[in-house]
């Protein structure tokens, strides 16, 4: 048999999954932030953080939210990452009360730079692969580093070859 390619290690997550896993996320944090357990806000990396933070937001009953574009994938290929877009610094502050969302942590270069311009926000992310966890304080579900998890608003669903032989 011959090895896989990275791709044929996929996690593949539904619309269902990622709202269970979020609810789940959202579970772990309540009642975890510095005001008498309240958050401030939450904030999405965009833009695999913007449906677990909406949901999040959400159960957590917090209407402040905001997004940091974060740039570090070219498909998937991954290089430095950037930010394009911050949230509103006066909300912001040094991250304090603040949830910050990512639906994965993969090598923890983006949220290591989001973690350098808010040092005291809480990070949280859906899953997590071992080189990126130092960078998390809160996630759900962690998978290899060799995984590829392919998230329902990269997918379609279309006709798949059988793995041996033909139809």
């Amino acid at each position: 048999m011959t090895d896989r390619l990275p791709h044929e290690k996929g996690f593949h997550i539904s619309w269902d999954q990622i709202h269970r896993d979020s609810r789940a996320l959202a579970w772990r944090l309540d009642g975890k932030g510095p005001d008498a357990g309240a958050w401030r806000a939450v904030v999405a990396i965009t833009r695999g953080g913007m449906a677990p933070a909406m949901i999040i937001a959400r159960e957590l009953d917090i209407r402040t939210v905001d997004t940091i574009s974060v740039k570090s994938y070219d498909h998937q290929n991954q290089g430095a990452a950037e930010v394009l877009k911050a949230p509103d610094k006066d909300m912001m502050g040094d991250g304090t009360g603040i949830l910050v969302i990512d639906d994965l942590v993969d090598s923890g270069k983006t949220l290591e730079l989001v973690r350098e311009l808010y040092p005291q926000a809480h990070f949280a992310t859906v899953y997590a692969k071992p080189q990126g966890r130092p960078q998390v304080d809160t996630f759900i579900t962690e998978v290899s580093q060799d995984t590829w998890i392919f998230f329902p608003w990269d997918m379609a669903l279309q006709y798949v070859q059988p793995y041996r032989g033909k139809d």
